[in-house]
């Protein structure tokens, strides 16, 4: 009761709540392809006719998915939908509703440091010892890109992860905003998802950093507002 009368979810703030609105969580344990269903369903204003995944790799993403997705990749032997370079797509302006981005963007380490980016993500682009051994530089050419190719009010979905490289914290989550931003999309925003474990490597006796047991999926959206 409040002042005398029942507050009822319906009666809150004076507002009918609708009863189909379910909230995502903040931290997610599952897989990226169940959660980029919920994040479909749940961020564009309308449902989307016409996906593109920047990234598309052997297209893990979307097994068993029943979207019109296309498939963008630089490697043929991935068989994506369009072969072609992410930082200057082969697209119209404003051809997409949701553009999908997960590019590579910890360098070897740990256990991974017998595998390769070439191999595992068909990468082609070096990045150079002034550049820090990171990818960052990739990220303001391909996200002019994608607010090119991106309907207004669209979005964008992008996987990322911090990592620690040199002795220092390599905040990659914040470069790959700093670019969207600058372009003139807002950030909306950010679910954590947890994995497994942390990479390690036996000889990290001492690491004085809390070992990365996650990601981060950023929203943006071609606007200047979020809601």
């Amino acid at each position: 009761m409040r002042n005398g009368f029942r507050v009822t979810q319906e009666t809150l703030f004076g507002a009918e709540i609708n009863s189909e609105y379910r909230p995502l969580p903040s931290v997610w344990g599952g897989d990226d392809a169940s959660l980029l269903e919920l994040m479909l369903d749940f961020y564009p204003r309308e449902t989307p006719e016409l996906i593109l995944d920047a990234t598309v790799n052997a297209g893990r993403f979307w097994r068993g998915s029943s979207r019109k997705v296309v498939g963008l990749d630089i490697q043929p032997s991935f068989r994506p939908t369009i072969v072609g370079d992410n930082m200057a797509m082969p697209f119209a302006d404003e051809s997409f509703d949701v553009v999908v981005y997960d590019p590579p963007h910890i360098p070897n380490q740990g256990k991974d440091k017998q595998k390769d980016f070439q191999d595992r993500f068909g990468l082609v682009v070096k990045s150079p010892r002034e550049n820090g051994y990171n990818l960052t530089h990739t990220y303001p050419p391909f996200m002019a890109e994608a607010y090119r190719v991106l309907i207004p009010e669209g979005i964008l979905l992008a996987k990322i992860a911090d990592y620690v490289h040199n002795h220092r914290m390599q905040w990659a989550h914040l470069e790959l905003m700093k670019a969207a931003m600058a372009i003139g999309f807002t950030a909306c925003d950010m679910i954590v998802k947890t994995r497994k474990g942390p990479i390690v490597d036996p000889r990290w006796r001492k690491a004085h950093h809390a070992r990365r047991q996650h990601v981060f999926w950023i929203v943006f959206r071609k606007s200047d507002r979020c809601e």
